[in-house]
């Protein structure tokens, strides 16, 4: 009889294991944007150097320091609306795991100040309006039709 109770404890024990494993490795998934850099499935935070101010994967949401304060926010702020994130240098914060990666603000925009280009970046995902053939028409010679280039087309 105590061996079925030490057995039937030990297959508990392990069941409960496993299943809060399978847990906690599935807790801090986001989604990136498309205009995020390609390679980097783990990361949570990008430090954006042009713009000073961080973008949160798993809230879909910027960080950004407004009168002292940190906001966080869906959108950019007004003065950003029209900023180009898909040519934005994006810097990965690939060490970083907490909550408040301004913590690291001032590091950061010594070491990324504006203008900072590392790596080459390609983004996941294409910027809208490009190659999708609704705006730029290509008559087949291969400069988009101004007969000035040496496009690769028909001859």
């Amino acid at each position: 009889m105590k061996i079925l109770k030490y057995l039937f404890i030990g297959i508990a024990f392990l069941t409960i294991s496993f299943s809060s494993a399978q847990v906690s490795v599935n807790v801090n998934i986001g989604t990136p944007p498309a205009w995020g850099p390609v390679g980097y499935t783990d990361v949570r935070y990008y430090y954006l150097p042009d713009l000073e101010m961080y973008y949160d994967i798993n809230a879909s949401n910027y960080i950004y320091i407004s009168n002292g304060k940190w906001i966080r926010a869906k959108y950019l702020p007004r003065n950003y609306r029209n900023y180009d994130l898909y040519n934005e240098y994006k810097v990965v914060l690939t060490d970083y795991r907490g909550n408040s990666p301004y913590d690291n603000y001032r590091t950061h925009k010594e070491k990324y100040g504006k203008g900072y280009k590392g790596k080459p970046q390609k983004t996941i995902g294409q910027k809208p309006g490009k190659g999708n053939n609704k705006e730029h028409k290509n008559n087949g010679n291969g400069n988009n039709g101004n007969g000035k280039g040496h496009g690769n087309g028909k001859h």
